[in-house]
């Protein structure tokens, strides 16, 4: 009986524990299943999610460009299947991601676009911009031919005017100015900012960087003056009141760095390490049928080294004889021609002759008039781009080379319009060039007594030179700084141009290396002396500039690094001094954000996301 009792009880314990192993084994199976759906499903879904970025660029990509995305989304049933793929931008497209499939495609709904003001309280706040909404599908597909995940993203890209900024600049930006200095915009840079000031700087906008912020001078450990900062809900426009502006303070005279935790006092007003926004290439300025600005102006003109004379050029690259031609015969200023070209001028700052194109604005202007050399029933109040852009460059042997001595000048652009009774006041003006440009005198002067004088106007250059009212050719150059007294000249214009960088490299790695770059108060190149001593007192001329300061990095053909005074920095064997720093007198354009911009203004452009939904089956 006990042996048959053992026998029994062993029996019932190898049942128990075999079912507590087939339990087990199940319960264990179950776990393994679920866990290998989670990591399918899981790298289902950082796979579609790449899928989704991958698009989300190529979206980005085509508005750099000055286009919009287009064809046709494929119908919402059984989307990508069979010959439901769309067409265009918006069609369906297959990578291969992690071992998956992913399947995207693109559906913009109506609307688009919409012209909006940047809520408060985000980046770039109250500015004005173009906004595009789309929303990007992505279905990743497992090994094994079933839907691992389907995601959905619904995002804004928008393109925001660089000229709504008082200082833009894809680069390390350095605003050091000595006598006090107000700047009544925005300021931004995708690289380290650098504030300080030898008085008083007072910034009334909001400051931006996607690098690092220092109180201080780049080029050395040192940090003078006072700077300030406007608060976004000031009560008065009291820079000494703190309820207003607030100081960012020096760290015992040397250079400090602040970090965002350390702004929260600016209430939002400024922001630090910011995402970096994608800004056009300086190539864009070139004269190729391919890139924007020669492609779309309505005019190019060449200054041909090989022949010695000016060429109008078809959007193709080739020349136009005819319109040449005629050019080549309308009358002006340049030795009685509207164009021309010089070697007469002698840049200091590049230590050689410049060869330039020489243009006479407004008997430019008449000429286009007179013999229609915008094409076929363009006038000059044409508004394809928003006004006018001309391109202008010079053609040589050196052209694409730095420090080629090759320029622009503009003269005789007071007032930009033509002389001739009846002819249409252009809408805006753009001048682009791949060279350095010099404007002599003023240009688009803001006369109050004259109704309608000022247009919305830009340079779009290689590197901006300022040549007062009182600059001739007549050897001028060649005198000592002390001869070359400048006189009171006023510009009213956006400026996009190249800059040096100091210490020779951006970011951190260029401090306390000296080179300074001449900062911000220095971004356009002079060459004569604004101020000089007349007994014991000190005489200036004053510089009188609306607009916006631009820089998309370093100057492609103008070499010469900045110098001041009788510094022969460069070292160059003959030199005659540089320039004496004038009187500023300069503001922001606050047109240019009220949506009077220059045609074809440059834009940066930035993504931001608005929705997202996930779903791990097609339903």
């Amino acid at each position: 009986m006990r042996k048959g009792f053992a026998l029994v009880s062993v029996l019932i314990m190898l049942a128990v524990l075999m079912s507590l192993l087939t339990a087990y084994f199940t319960l264990t199976q179950i776990e393994l299943g679920a866990t290998q759906a989670s990591v399918r499903q899981t790298t289902g879904f950082y796979a579609a999610e790449a899928g989704l970025n991958l698009r989300a660029e190529e979206v980005r990509a085509k508005f750099l460009g000055y286009g919009r995305p287009s064809g046709t989304s494929p119908s919402s049933n059984n989307p990508c299947q069979g010959s439901n793929l769309g067409s265009g931008d918006f069609a369906c497209k297959t990578y291969s991601i992690s071992g998956r499939t992913v399947r995207t495609y693109m559906v913009e709904p109506p609307g688009n676009p919409e012209t909006v003001q940047i809520p408060p309280g985000e980046l770039f706040e109250n500015l004005e911009a173009q906004e595009y909404r789309y929303s990007l599908f992505s279905e990743a597909i497992g090994p094994d031919g079933r839907t691992e995940a389907v995601l959905e993203l619904v995002f804004k890209s928008r393109l925001v005017p660089m000229f709504q900024f008082a200082a833009f600049y894809d680069k390390d930006l350095e605003i050091l100015p000595g006598p006090p200095m107000t700047l009544n915009g925005r300021v931004h840079t995708n690289g380290d900012l650098y504030l300080n000031a030898g008085n008083t700087l007072t910034i009334e906008g909001q400051v931006s960087t996607a690098g690092r912020l220092y109180r201080g001078r780049k080029e050395e450990n040192h940090c003078s003056g006072t700077v300030k900062v406007k608060l976004p809900n000031a009560p008065n426009n009291d820079p000494n009141d703190p309820r207003s502006y607030r100081a960012l303070d020096c760290a015992g005279g040397v250079r400090r760095e602040y970090r965002q935790e350390d702004v929260a006092p600016w209430e939002g007003r400024i922001q630090v390490g910011v995402n970096r926004v994608t800004v056009p290439s300086p190539e864009e300025l070139d004269p190729d049928p391919s890139r924007l600005y020669f492609s779309r102006a309505q005019l190019r003109l060449r200054l041909n080294l090989f022949n010695q004379s000016a060429e109008v050029v078809r959007p193709d690259g080739t020349v136009d004889p005819l319109a040449s031609q005629t050019l080549n015969l309308c009358p002006g200023t340049i030795t009685g021609r509207a164009v021309g070209n010089s070697n007469t001028f002698f840049d200091n700052r590049e230590g050689k002759p410049i060869q330039m194109l020489e243009v006479d604005l407004r008997g430019l202007l008449d000429c286009v008039h007179l013999h229609n050399l915008l094409g076929a029933g363009v006038r000059l109040d044409d508004e394809t781009n928003g006004g006018l852009v001309f391109h202008l460059t010079v053609h040589g042997p050196e052209s694409g080379t730095r420090g080629n001595g090759y320029g622009v000048r503009i003269r005789n652009g007071a007032r930009i319009a033509s002389t001739i009774p009846g002819a249409p006041r252009p809408r805006g003006l753009t001048i682009v060039s791949d060279q350095p440009v010099y404007i002599q005198g003023d240009f688009n002067r803001d006369d109050p007594d004259v109704p309608d004088d000022w247009i919305p106007a830009a340079f779009l250059t290689d590197a901006i030179n300022i040549l007062s009212n009182a600059w001739n050719d007549d050897n001028r150059s060649r005198q000592p700084l002390t001869n070359r007294r400048a006189s009171d000249t006023e510009v009213n214009a956006a400026f996009l141009g190249g800059t040096d960088t100091t210490g020779g490299q951006e970011g951190s790695g260029g401090q306390d290396r000296g080179q300074y770059n001449g900062g911000l108060e220095n971004y356009p190149r002079f060459h004569e002396a604004w101020q000089w001593s007349s007994g014991n007192n000190r005489e200036y001329a004053t510089f009188t500039y609306r607009g916006s300061f631009v820089s998309l990095g370093n100057s492609r053909k103008a070499a010469g690094r900045w110098c001041y005074r009788n510094d022969n920095c460069n070292r160059y064997s003959t030199f005659y001094g540089t320039y004496e720093a004038p009187r500023r007198n300069w503001s922001y354009e606050v047109r240019f954000s009220q949506g009077q911009l220059p045609p074809l203004s440059p834009r940066f452009v930035y993504l931001r996301q608005e929705r997202f939904l996930r779903e791990f089956e097609r339903p």
